[in-house]
């Protein structure tokens, strides 16, 4: 029988249903830990951990959340689903000014603290294992355009592949700003960086979301901002993926990119434009007709489908097949 994604347990209030924490933790066979990492700017950066109980980790999953996301909520159904059915020890970090972290909710003015955080915390955990175990990365959104990034600063071997899943390689046209305001932006960043005045098509889960019971989910996190983008924020964004296009030639390592064809906050062409310019010798696109930008707000059906293609892909690369 196909593994199940927990997200078909949950209800419209709670990723747990009915279960507490404590009593989903169980029925998934996993181990749950939680802790705080100071940086040097002195913002306490909440992580966590879910590990397989009554066996060793065949690897590791770092994940990396995307933009007013967080590792706990829908993310971690996720990271339970990898512990639970891979047998991988996954951590999660919860970005500055996201989840339980410190700073200004869902303020990114720049992404390279950001990525710095992602590697001290994920270091850590690499510490706490075999050196031997491959160590992957899972990213969401914006957290594709971060995944990228701590690989494209990491030294060999660095880490075995990584599944990016919807990743923000481009801003949609479609949740873009209407002319002539994205041209704008850098005005406002000067003027007012914080304030949350950034007139996107849409809020991020109502064109996220296609399954109406999980949008509700989705914003019934008490830790989900709420407001619209700040100025600053937005000019980083687009400025992150500016820089991605120009550095995908030296992406190397493994890929497995999925991606719905009708998401309308990160462009399925820029992660065509990845999968066609990376160098990496181990990559695959999965552009799936018809999904939305959260491949975990689908039906139950589909959800199954493209995480399982992604636990199949990593599990792949723990165990590969033999040679003929």
């Amino acid at each position: 029988m196909a593994a199940r994604h927990p997200i078909a347990e949950a209800d419209e209030k709670s990723p747990f249903g009915k279960l507490s924490a404590e009593e989903f933790y169980a029925k998934h066979g996993v181990s749950h830990e939680t802790g705080t990492y100071t940086n040097p700017r002195g913002l306490n950066i909440f992580h966590q951990s879910w590990t397989p109980t009554g066996r060793d980790p065949v690897g590791i999953v770092c994940v990396v959340h995307g933009f007013t996301g967080e590792s706990s909520w829908l993310v971690q159904l996720t990271a339970v689903f990898f512990a639970e059915h891979g047998g991988f020890a996954v951590c999660g970090v919860d970005h500055q000014g996201h989840g339980f972290s410190d700073g200004l909710r869902a303020h990114v003015p720049d992404i390279e603290p950001v990525v710095d955080d992602c590697v001290a915390v994920f270091d850590a955990f690499r510490r706490r294992f075999p050196a031997a175990l491959p160590r992957f990365l899972y990213a969401e959104s914006l957290g594709g355009a971060i995944a990228l990034l701590i690989h494209l600063r990491t030294e060999p071997p660095g880490w075995a592949g990584a599944v990016l899943n919807g990743a923000m390689c481009a801003v949609s046209d479609k949740f873009k700003p209407a002319w002539p305001l994205e041209h704008l932006l850098w005005l406002a960043a000067k003027v007012a960086p914080t304030w949350p005045i950034v007139p996107t098509r849409g809020t991020i889960p109502d064109v996220s979301f296609r399954v109406e019971w999980k949008r509700r989910l989705a914003v019934a996190s008490p830790r989900r901002p709420r407001q619209r983008p700040r100025p600053a924020t937005a000019l980083e964004l687009l400025r992150v993926c500016r820089e991605l296009q120009a550095r995908f030639e030296e992406v190397t390592l493994p890929l497995l990119i999925v991606h719905g064809s009708e998401d309308r906050v990160c462009d399925p062409a820029g992660v065509e434009e990845l999968h066609r310019r990376a160098a990496s010798a181990d990559k695959t696109l999965h552009l799936h007709p018809g999904l939305w930008h959260q491949l975990v707000g689908e039906s139950d059906a589909d959800v199954d489908l493209v995480f399982g293609e992604m636990l199949r892909w990593l599990l792949d690369r723990v165990n590969p097949p033999p040679m003929n």
